[in-house]
């Protein structure tokens, strides 16, 4: 009986995958010049690269992202530097293990005058004892860390461990870099693919070099499971990196893309958060970047909801600064948060169009000089010229407010932000209110 396709199309994928080892280990640098990304740090003349060319490399800390080059840059110090390379792994080691490495260490920088280099993967699992067990060796150079971790290291790692290594930040892959490694894999795996195939998963990839290489083995595999495994170099078709993610491709065009953001921004405006929700769920979907999306919510924080709801800026500011801390795909939870807060909270664009009218004023009308109350009067002489004289201090008021001009003559009049009555600004406008009946006396 005659095997299903779907059978041999699978058989066919997994002897291709068992025949070799994993693509990203085939491809991992072996020179400094190999690797992509981390340009801030491995650039000629950055501080990494400095140091690793210069063998002075202290222990340092690598915080970054999975698939960003930590354990790469590990090995390749040890390479560069011609010192002893031992690998542990926070997982699964313990005291007994450091001690060990640690009487090595000595025993071969004693014997030998060799150098060791402890590389301590997922470094932030150790715990408070374990990390405690380092720090002799790590003081009195006995060894080098070299630890990588993908949590904060200020919140993960001991103070004193972390105090006595230098911190280094590794970035997600951009789209160059990723593309690199896309070539590089296409190349080792004698195949070729189609542009839409490649975007698909560079688009996936989230940063995450090691991730790519991976997808696009499997869809190597799967292309030439399809064509029988024999003949012809492999094409992987957009199909193949769809099903080696497991993830339709859900792409759109540069006319599309400002579409789609319009149409978010305009949901969030609207006050629909379900919508918002969806074209966020669709921007995520299609490989949006996602610093763009967060930039995009504290834009509109200040621009659609300003002053009545203050804390709309708050909460986008945070799902931004959550978004870099945590990356995704545990961050969408942050931007979600973010678009519902936004969406719900009342509405005024008054401070947009507060800040339009005194832009066209100070456009429009003569600058007019700072009123001599106003002026800096804590300089030696600027009492002589009549600076600060007659300013009242506001918090010797009983109300915390006088009744004083701050502004030049030519636009003492001029009104520019004219609170709504949504949310917040209801109470900012009953209190604007008051005080400009109590200078009408």
């Amino acid at each position: 009986m005659t095997p299903p396709a779907d059978d041999l199309f699978s058989a066919a994928a997994e002897e291709r995958l068992a025949s070799s080892a994993p693509l990203a280990e085939r491809l991992r640098p072996r020179h400094l010049d190999d690797v992509v990304g981390q340009e801030h740090l491995l650039a000629p003349g950055r501080p990494l690269r400095s140091l690793i060319e210069s063998d002075r490399l202290p222990s340092v800390v690598l915080w970054g992202p999975p698939g960003t080059g930590k354990t790469t840059l590990a090995r390749l110090v040890a390479g560069a530097t011609g010192r002893a390379f031992e690998p542990l792994s926070a997982v699964s080691a313990g005291v007994k293990d450091v001690r060990e490495v640690v009487a090595r260490a000595a025993q071969r920088l004693g014997e030998h005058g060799r150098r060791t280099i402890l590389f301590l993967d997922e470094v932030h699992r150790f715990n408070k004892a374990q990390q405690d067990a380092l720090l002799p060796a790590v003081e009195d150079g006995t060894l080098t860390l070299i630890g990588a971790t993908t949590e904060n290291p200020f919140f993960e790692v001991n103070a004193p461990l972390l105090s006595r290594s230098t911190l280094f930040r590794l970035e997600p892959l951009g789209p160059a870099a990723v593309q690199a490694l896309l070539e590089r894999g296409l190349a080792a795996e004698g195949a070729t693919a189609d542009e839409d195939a490649v975007e698909h998963l560079a688009d996936r990839a989230g940063g995450d070099g090691r991730a790519v290489l991976t997808a696009l083995e499997v869809a190597v595999a799967l292309a030439a499971g399809r064509h029988g495994g024999a003949g012809s170099a492999p094409h992987v078709t957009l199909g193949d990196a769809e099903a080696a993610l497991d993830l339709r491709a859900l792409r759109y065009g540069r006319d599309e893309h400002y579409d789609v953001v319009s149409a978010f921004i305009k949901s969030i405006r609207g006050s629909d958060a379900d919508a918002g929700l969806y074209w966020l769920a669709r921007m995520l979907a299609a490989g949006e970047d996602a610093r763009f999306i967060a930039r995009r919510l504290v834009i509109l924080a200040s621009e659609d909801v300003g002053m009545a709801d203050p804390t709309a800026l708050v909460v986008a500011d945070a799902a931004a600064r959550a978004l870099e801390l945590v990356g995704l795909p545990e961050a969408q939870l942050n931007l979600a948060q973010a678009v519902v807060h936004l969406a719900t909270a009342p509405k005024s664009n008054r401070v947009t169009v507060a800040l339009a009218r005194a832009k066209a004023d100070v456009a429009d009308l003569p600058a007019g000089e700072v009123p001599i109350h106003l002026r800096d009067a804590h300089y030696r002489g600027a009492a002589s010229l009549g600076h600060g004289e007659g300013y009242e201090y506001p918090h010797d008021a009983p109300g915390g407010w006088v009744d004083q001009e701050h502004r030049p003559a030519e636009v003492a009049a001029r009104r520019y932000y004219e609170p709504s009555g949504h949310g917040h600004e209801e109470e900012i406008g009953r209190r604007m209110a008051a005080r400009q009946q109590e200078q009408q006396g």
